[in-house]
């Protein structure tokens, strides 16, 4: 039977038949193994000769010269006291969390019940490190969205230490500011009346008749000019307690960082609710629900594990407006800070041209990618059939990638989610030495050599890996290598050494021979 060729144009049949034949032999499997680490050091010392007869750079030789000693830095996250600003909608609690920050952190648009979850900030102040927590707009007597907004905004009264609790001091108190009142008395939390919107001294007379809720001093303030955020700051930090009544979990760097992404309302946050056994994150049939990513830890099976939950990208950046287009850099910058994306699909629908984006937009980034049909209690079995011959189809470049089939909404194969995640781990963090390396590219070169082109043939002189997370190699050519040739590469790549549910970023450095 003739060999069949493969996609990318190179027939490797033989190297595997070359490599099983060389398998065969009465030789001890220690001796073996001792034999392979002897001749792959030889190949790649000679290789390394080779590529001293040609001129590199400072960074060439830096990169060389790292050899197999490298680390990855860890992450460190400390317990600190926990501060929640409350407010009815557009009272411009995200301004001010933006000033505080003193970047625009909080997605903030001129319009009411932007900000819809509980979102949680590192902050600090006079040398002071704390939680800062934006909610969406309290309302009383509201159902629906607007209800499990108000919630979150209830359940942030109950973790913060100090409250700052923030009115329209053009508008004065009004009836909903007043039905919060007795909520916050409840708390036994130190609130700082926060009088927004102050913009000028001619207003502070006016903030003199907030006195009359009986919650203390209001501080006049700018949340968007700055004017006089410091005073409320600074009453801030003296009503802080020694210690927080409700610390915040420790992020050792154990813990791994997973973003939930995928377009709007194809349940991620369904799913991260599932994942944390409550309410974390605002649910509703709207898509488009989430706005501020959340990040949570979760604790399954014993282990801990961050995940951030973000909003929908619906559409390319440059066709997004107001809120939307400040939640897709948010999504992006939570995707980039990351280890691994859990891209959920909705799978009773057909596979859309945006679900394809979001994964392209995740192996740009150079995630660790699982791949989630969430709504699977919804598909039936000629469903099924279609959307697994679709992903097949239209998912062949990452069908490297793990892929779950789950319900968030009925929690069933949600469990399944951790064994994916550590197989995507596994993949991201693979390090090949640079001697095993380079012993697998003469093996690959010699039998599937680079086709000619233009009467020259280009050829790999020296490999390394420069990173891992997500895996990078570079190559050392004496010519262009052709975008077919180097996905063979990385297919032969994983192959020979895994990297399941990573990305493989191959970088190509073309060198001249050192003329005499």
């Amino acid at each position: 039977m003739e060999p069949t060729p493969t996609d990318d144009g190179f027939d490797d049949s033989d190297l595997f038949d070359e490599e099983s034949a060389g398998s065969q032999g009465t030789d001890s499997p220690t001796e073996t193994e001792d034999e392979n680490a002897d001749l792959e050091l030889q190949r790649m010392q000679a290789m390394r000769a080779d590529l001293a007869q040609y001129d590199l750079e400072a960074e060439d030789l830096e990169l060389l010269s790292q050899g197999d000693d490298w680390s990855q830095p860890d992450l460190e996250y400390s317990s600190r006291p926990v501060v929640a600003v409350i407010g009815r909608p557009n009272v411009g609690k995200s301004t001010l969390v933006n000033r505080v920050l003193g970047r625009r952190e909080a997605v903030v648009q001129d319009t009411p019940g932007v900000t819809r979850d509980r979102v949680l900030y590192d902050a600090e102040w006079a040398g002071v490190d704390f939680v800062l927590v934006d909610t969406g707009g309290w309302e009383v007597d509201v159902k629906g969205l607007d209800r499990q907004i108000a919630e979150q905004a209830e359940v942030a009264i109950d973790l913060a230490d100090v409250i700052i609790f923030v009115v329209d001091a053009n508008v004065g108190a009004t009836s909903t500011d007043e039905q919060v009142v007795p909520l916050l008395r409840k708390s036994g939390k130190p609130v700082i009346l926060a009088a927004n919107k102050a913009d000028s001294s001619t207003q502070e007379s006016d903030v003199t008749a907030l006195w009359s809720l009986g919650l203390g001093e209001p501080y006049a303030i700018s949340a968007l000019h700055g004017r006089g955020a410091g005073d409320m700051l600074d009453a801030v930090v003296r009503a802080m307690p020694d210690e927080s009544a409700h610390p915040t979990k420790r992020r050792p760097s154990t813990i791994r960082r997973i973003a939930l992404v995928g377009r709007p309302n194809v349940g991620k946050s369904s799913l991260l609710n599932a994942l944390a056994g409550q309410t974390r994150a605002v649910v509703h049939d709207l898509a488009g629900t989430t706005r501020d990513p959340i990040d949570e830890i979760v604790e399954i099976e014993g282990r801990q594990w961050e995940f951030i939950d973000t909003a929908g990208i619906k559409r390319r950046l440059h066709r997004t407006s107001g809120a939307d287009y400040y939640a897709s850099i948010r999504t992006q910058a939570a995707l980039e800070r990351a280890e691994i994306a859990l891209v959920l699909v909705d799978a009773s629908v057909p596979l859309t041209e945006q679900d394809v984006r979001v994964i392209q937009q995740a192996v740009d980034a150079g995630r660790g990618i699982v791949i989630v049909n969430n709504k699977w209690d919804l598909v039936d079995d000629e469903q099924r059939v279609a959307l697994m011959k679709q992903e097949e189809r239209e998912l062949v470049q990452v069908d490297w990638a793990p892929r779950i089939n789950l319900s968030a909404k009925t929690t069933w194969h949600v469990n399944r989610i951790t064994r994916a995640l550590d197989t995507a781990l596994d993949g991201w963090e693979t390090r090949v030495s640079t001697g095993r390396l380079n012993a697998f590219f003469g093996r690959l070169t010699s039998a599937h050599p680079h086709p000619l082109r233009g009467g020259k043939q280009p050829r790999i002189l020296f490999g390394t890996q420069a990173s891992t997370a997500p895996p990078r190699f570079v190559l050392f050519t004496t010519g262009f290598l052709d975008p077919a040739y180097r996905r063979f590469i990385q297919r032969r790549l994983r192959e020979e050494f895994g990297f399941e549910g990573t990305p493989i970023q191959l970088s190509v450095r073309v060198r001249e021979r050192r003329r005499r």
